[in-house]
């Protein structure tokens, strides 16, 4: 899209040969109304965020859950929508399914992830530096979700590789074998300067017998697009071109013959169909809004058809003195895409070929990933409770591009002309880890939690270029890596009293290093790049009050992290490479009061203070000082909802949210900062929801407002040279949409 530039970038293509990618009961929770049903009583909060069911409190580290029903009264089906529920949680977006995860500030914008998103038991996406990663966060539809979960990191003892920020799992419903279930939504919304918007989503849950149930949900998101081509420069002129479509669904089977023994089988699939970014043409160091609207510069439509499938199976046995669990997944990404070059490189094409023309990439990404994980679970325990377990991933990564000078106007190639460009990386992923947990409970008050895992990967990547850009014909050479990385956590928690715990946290995460595919001549350093590792520090405190009216979750951190991996260019070599260190610091806090019967009110809130301490390599453009890209300095959300009686069996409800983000660095910029000593800023912003309903039992009717004000955020900038009169893409929320659900159920 027009703000990705993933891959080959023009500019290594036509200097050089190199191929790469581009890169509450028991505690607080995100949901300050998760049980609304009934505000008074509160239910237990659960979570898996130490791979067994706990009370968050818990939990020795820091974890924000927002529920199911949260998700659905708050309209929330992806990133953009819950970010206001998750303290701290970020999001550098352009582009529906080109999402760049960042939790306390780990961020620098590489090719590879520093937040792992997981659906259940399964990691998905790419481990690798080679497959753009970074960029491509599962970003799953939300219906039928009975929660998120999201632990801050380095997670690296019990979910390994990829989880120095931390880790974002979609916990789903399972099938229920005591009852039937079936309900449905229908929403239609309207945009402010744009087209509307319309969807749908319905779940079945069907017991079969005593022993074996079936869950099936399905959703369709057709949205409307709000940025429009206006000619600039002689670019195309066109309404609402960033329209997109989202559709898919789960189907889940569970036989659970025994209460000692379940199976559970399941697939996910989701198709996301973008016909342009969500990016518009802004001033390059500010990422202000140009020509006095929301616009995009296009010569040659874009798109991106992206494709989820998940296949997993669950087996628990309980053995009495310990559970043996099996996690078993089979899971591919697909993506396809074309991006408009034609402002930047159509006329040094004409040059070469003597023709007028439009010049566009088209790109092909997969991802096709095995994991298998065994564990043995202790049963619970008062003194000593254990985990041990072995854990196996193969992948499979795979980037085509071709170039294409097409008649002005259109898509069509340009006849007679000779081959101009294809590039092709083909990559294999292979890790295999033992870990091991425990929970050492000395008295009543008492534990110190501490793991340890050791992982192993092996690396290889294959790639080719052809065609008059690239010189003709050349196929690199193999190249190769393999590593080895201990990872560990401690974690002494003080209970006080069943409502009040303190806690610490030392933790070591990392993320695997590979290979780069040079030509031949490169100097030998730069033939792999290593892994970076963070240490993080942490305190906190989880209390509530016993009447559970007030409860809050507040965590000190500090993170250091060394050896950060980059993405740039060192002469001609377009490549993956490492830097020095970073470090983040700062707190976040949630609190929750429900000071009388159907009110709940939430805030929370981050400040994050993320930098590196040491020059990036020059490519780069980071400086000593210059703070990590996209993470505002200070982030804070207010959630209310009131709900009250109607009749014997309705109830109404109102709520509100607003989120506030300070200023935000954008990418590193070399040339923008030589020149003004700064880099790139997104400025300030605050985003105000409303929403409104009534619930007659089987049926309801909701109404809402997502971004009251209109503002006019950013969650991107880019400059590559590619927007017509030196503009950016900076990546824009969605202005002022007000939409209405009608849901019906039994």
């Amino acid at each position: 899209m027009t703000a990705i530039r993933l891959g080959v970038s023009m500019a290594s293509v036509l200097a050089s040969l190199t191929l790469l990618p581009a890169a509450m009961a028991q505690s607080t929770t995100a949901d300050p109304a998760a049980q609304t049903a009934d505000p008074d009583q509160p239910r237990d909060i659960i979570v898996t965020a130490q791979k067994r069911e706990q009370l968050l409190i818990d939990v020795p580290q820091s974890v924000s859950v927002v529920s199911g029903d949260m998700l659905e009264r708050q309209q929330a089906t992806n990133f953009k929508d819950y970010l206001k529920l998750v303290p701290g949680l970020q999001l550098n977006q352009s582009t529906p399914g080109f999402g760049r995860l960042v939790l306390r500030g780990l961020n620098t914008g590489g090719v590879a992830s520093t937040v792992a998103v997981y659906q259940d038991e399964t990691i998905f996406g790419s481990s690798t530096g080679l497959v753009n990663g970074g960029i491509l966060a599962g970003d799953f539809d939300t219906f039928d979700v009975a929660r998120i979960e999201v632990l801050r990191g380095p997670q690296g003892t019990l979910y390994g590789a990829n989880a120095l920020g931390g880790i974002l799992k979609f916990v789903t419903n399972t099938p229920d074998t005591s009852k039937v279930e079936a309900r449905g939504r229908a929403s239609v919304e309207t945009t402010k300067g744009g087209g509307e918007s319309y969807m749908g989503s319905a779940v079945i849950n069907l017991p079969v017998s005593d022993t074996l149930a079936v869950r099936a949900s399905g959703f369709y998101r057709d949205i409307g697009g709000f940025i429009d081509s206006i000619g600039t420069a002689g670019s195309d002129v066109e309404k609402d071109i960033n329209s997109s479509k989202s559709y898919g669904g789960r189907a889940s089977v569970l036989f659970k013959p025994v209460d000692e023994f379940s199976i559970q089988l399941s697939a996910y699939v989701q198709n996301l169909d973008v016909d342009a970014s969500d990016s518009i043409d802004a001033e390059r160091g500010t990422g202000k809004t140009s020509y006095g609207r929301l616009s995009q510069s296009q010569f040659t439509p874009e798109f991106a058809d992206i494709r989820y499938r998940v296949y997993s199976g669950l087996i628990n046995y309980d053995l009495g003195f310990a559970s043996l669990v099996s996690a078993t997944s089979y899971s591919t990404l697909r993506q396809r895409y074309r991006s408009d070059f034609s402002p930047a490189y159509s006329p040094i094409i004409e040059g070469a070929i003597g023709l007028p023309n439009d010049f566009f990439q088209d790109q092909e990404t997969k991802v096709d990933r095995f994991t298998q994980e065994v564990r043995l679970e202790s049963a619970d325990s008062d003194v000593f409770e254990w985990i041990v377990g072995g854990f196996y991933t193969r992948e499979k990564g795979l980037i085509e591009q071709d170039f294409t000078a097409a008649t002005p106007g259109t898509v069509t190639p340009i006849a007679g002309l000779p081959l101009l460009g294809t590039a092709r990386l083909a990559s294999r992923y292979r890790e295999v880890a033992g870990f091991a947990n425990g929970t050492l409970h000395v008295g009543e008050h008492f534990d110190l939690t501490f793991g340890g895992r050791y992982s192993h990967n092996k690396q290889r990547a294959d790639s080719s270029s052809d065609g008059l850009l690239v010189n003709g014909a050349t196929v690199l050479p193999t190249a190769r890596s393999s590593e080895g990385v201990f990872t560990y956590s401690v974690a002494p928690k003080f209970k006080i009293d069943d409502n009040v715990s303190v806690y610490a946290r030392v933790a070591k995460g990392f993320r695997p290093g590979g290979p780069n595919s040079l030509a031949p001549g490169a100097p030998p350093e730069l033939r792999s790049f290593d892994s970076d590792t963070v240490i993080s520090y942490e305190a906190g405190i989880k209390a509530q009050t016993a009447d559970r009216k007030f409860s809050i979750d507040a965590a000190a951190f500090r993170v250091d992290w060394d050896n950060i991996q980059v993405f740039g260019s060192i002469g001609v070599f377009n490549l993956n490479f490492n830097g020095d260190k970073a470090r983040s610091q700062g707190f976040e806090f949630t609190a929750i009061a429900r000071p009388t019967r159907g009110f709940a009110v939430s805030f929370n809130g981050a400040y994050t203070d993320a930098k590196l301490r040491d020059d990036t390599p020059i490519a780069v453009g980071g400086f000593a000082g210059d703070r990590l890209p996209y993470t505002p300095q200070y982030s804070i959300a207010a959630n209310a909802d009131y709900e009250w009686s109607i009749g014997a069996d309705a109830k109404a409800y109102l709520g509100a949210s607003i989120r506030s983000l300070s200023k935000q660095p954008a990418t590193f910029d070399a040339d923008y900062r030589a020149a003004t000593g700064q880099q790139p800023t997104l400025a300030a912003y605050e985003v105000v929801d409303l929403r409104a309903g009534v619930n007659f039992g089987r049926y309801s009717l909701e109404v809402y407002t997502k971004n009251l004000t209109n503002s006019d955020g950013k969650t991107s900038l880019d400059y590559n040279g590619n927007v017509p009169f030196d503009r950016a893409d900076a990546g824009v929320i969605r202005p002022r949409t007000i939409g209405l659900t009608l849901g019906a159920g039994f």
